[in-house]
């Protein structure tokens, strides 16, 4: 296995890695930029800007790029810029807004809100929303202090959500129309010392987790065992993705200065590239969207 620094880019809060046409795709949520980085060099060879706080994204099929911001989800057209409003999530507060988010096997987006600095026993605001390939939005769960890393395994096509706040990494089954039951906790992440952030899965249906406070990836098998925990060069990793020509490549993100956490090492806000692990991952769904 070999970890390296890929380019010199620096975030503050570099998000969302995501393998897109053969190049890495990121975001630097405070800043309000998007990036597309060479995958062998880290050069970055795009770079478009959206109102800041992002909270994640994902590619639709026609190369626009969906974007969560504060309370709205948007479509980007590129290379223009444009910006295009789809959905509004009907909840505003000065500490809340949206997060992570991914693209789902049928088109649609999923999404969830963080709503930080609650008082003790408030319940959080906002929760898990969908946006559906007809551009209406629907709110499938609620009570997710800081939702992170929503992905669909491979192997059983439920749905994995963390909420960081809670130190724990959730499933639920899916219906064909969207609507989520049966949740249960698949992990929680106390004894690691970390709360999961970013998550995906590779295609034996292992799921790897950022562990934000530990600096480091673990990987969980389908019963929710630990099998791998990589340390990393960086003290507060975000979020990961698989790439490169097989998929056997891993690319992580990682903070300098997010607003709550920060780290001053010569490779913290940067994106690492992990090789040699022996595991792959899976594209990505593309959002289906009429635009």
């Amino acid at each position: 296995m070999n970890i390296q620094r890929l380019g010199e880019l620096k975030t503050a809060l570099g998000e969302c890695p995501t393998w897109f046409e053969e190049k890495l795709w990121l975001m630097d949520c405070r800043a309000g930029l998007v990036f597309a980085l060479n995958p062998d060099t880290g050069a970055v060879t795009a770079r478009h800007e959206a109102p800041a706080p992002l909270g994640s994204f994902a590619f639709n099929q026609d190369g626009a790029i969906v974007l969560a911001m504060k309370e709205h989800i948007a479509a980007m057209s590129l290379p223009a810029g444009e910006l295009r409003m789809l959905a509004h999530i009907g909840c505003s507060h000065p500490n809340l807004r949206l997060n992570d988010g991914i693209a789902l096997p049928d088109g649609s987006f999923i999404t969830g809100t963080m709503h930080l600095a609650r008082e003790p026993g408030e319940e959080p605001l906002g929760g898990l929303y969908r946006l559906d390939t007809q551009l209406k939005l629907h709110k499938v769960d609620t009570g997710l202090g800081i939702t992170n890393g929503p992905c669909i395994s491979p192997t059983n096509g439920r749905l994995y959500v963390a909420d960081s706040a809670a130190h724990c990494i959730y499933s639920y089954l899916m219906a064909a129309d969207g609507t989520l039951s049966d949740k249960k906790v698949f992990v929680n992440t106390e004894p690691y010392h970390s709360s999961p952030d970013g998550c995906c899965f590779d295609n034996e249906g292992g799921l790897w987790t950022a562990l934000v406070r530990a600096g480091s990836l673990i990987r969980f098998d389908q019963s929710g065992v630990p099998t791998h925990q990589i340390e990393l060069p960086v003290k507060h990793p975000t979020a990961l993705c698989f790439g490169g020509p097989d998929m056997s490549d891993i690319f992580i993100t990682s903070i300098s200065d997010s607003g709550r956490l920060s780290a001053s090492g010569p490779m913290d806000g940067g994106v690492l590239k992990l090789t040699g692990l022996g595991f792959q991952g899976m594209a990505r769904p593309l959002c289906r969207f009429p635009l």
